[in-house]
Parts: C-alpha cells; sequence; structure tokens
C-alpha cells in the first residue's frame, strides 16, 4: 500500500450501499469516519428497535457478540473495496470472510450504543487477506479479532 490519502466521509451512506451488498435490517454501518491506504473506521448506532433484542436477553437487551463482528467485518468488506484489482472489478467478486482468529469480548452493548470498528490489513497471500478488527465505544475495546477474507464470485 502507498500512500496514505485519507477519506473522510460525512454523508457517507451511498459509498456504503455502493460497496457492500448489506442491508437493513442486517447492515451495521452507519458511518465511513475515515479511510485510508491502511484502514478504515466506520461507525454504527443500535437503535432501540434492531430485531435481535426482541429475544437476546429480553428485558436487559445485550447486541450479540457475533453481531458486533459482523459489524467490523462489514466495515473490513467496504475497506477491501480500495483493495480490488481491475479483474475484480470487471468480474464483480466480493469479499467473503473464510475464517476468524483470537476472537476477545470484553464489555457488553446495548440499546443506544454507538460502536466504532477499525479495520486494517495485516498482509495478503496470495488470494487470502488477513485483516485485523478492533470495536470499541468511546475509546474502550469491545471485541477484538483477527479474520481471512477470500474474492468469491457473485453467483
Amino acid at each position: 500500500m502507498t500512500g496514505a490519502k485519507e477519506e473522510s466521509f460525512f454523508d457517507s451512506r451511498a459509498a456504503i450501499l455502493a460497496a457492500i451488498p448489506h442491508r437493513p435490517p442486517f447492515l451495521f454501518v452507519d458511518k465511513i469516519l475515515s479511510w485510508t491506504d491502511e484502514e478504515i473506521v466506520c461507525s454504527y448506532r443500535f437503535k432501540n428497535d434492531e430485531f435481535f433484542f426482541q429475544g437476546h436477553y429480553p428485558n436487559y437487551p445485550i447486541v450479540p457478540g457475533v453481531v458486533l463482528c459482523e459489524a467490523a467485518m462489514q466495515a473490513g468488506a467496504i475497506y477491501m473495496t480500495r483493495l480490488f484489482d481491475e479483474e475484480d472489478r470487471k468480474t464483480g467478486k466480493m469479499p467473503v470472510v473464510g475464517r476468524m482468529n483470537d476472537v476477545k469480548f470484553k464489555q457488553f452493548v446495548r440499546p443506544g450504543d454507538v460502536i466504532e470498528s477499525r479495520v486494517s490489513l495485516k498482509e495478503k497471500l496470495g488470494g487470502v487477506f488477513m485483516l485485523s478488527a478492533k470495536v470499541s465505544r468511546e475509546g474502550k475495546t469491545l471485541v477484538s479479532f483477527n479474520f481471512a477474507v477470500t474474492m468469491a464470485e457473485k453467483e
């Protein structure tokens, strides 16, 4: 990666929807806060009426840990569009997670909380991208993990 040109998106909804196929109610990125060649930082505010709160600890709703991981992986998918080569763009390939490692959950997330997902590229081995993710709230780490992404053909 060369050049650390940073882009900031104050109204990034269009960029998000153009980058990944996810849509509500399974879209967990509201804003792109910063995006460089080295990393992306995105945010999401969990609304009181999220579909999973009805059954995930009724009367004490908690965001499932897998949803926090999904938010970071969606941020990673947006970041990956910067890494696509011309062939990927022509064939319409999309990033798909193949592995998660070293997942560490540290704190609960509740309705109304705003999270930040920070994702960076650790290395590329052939067609596999190794990424590192950290999800935080107000500067405190909620979950951290590494994940591997490959490019898959759209069917």
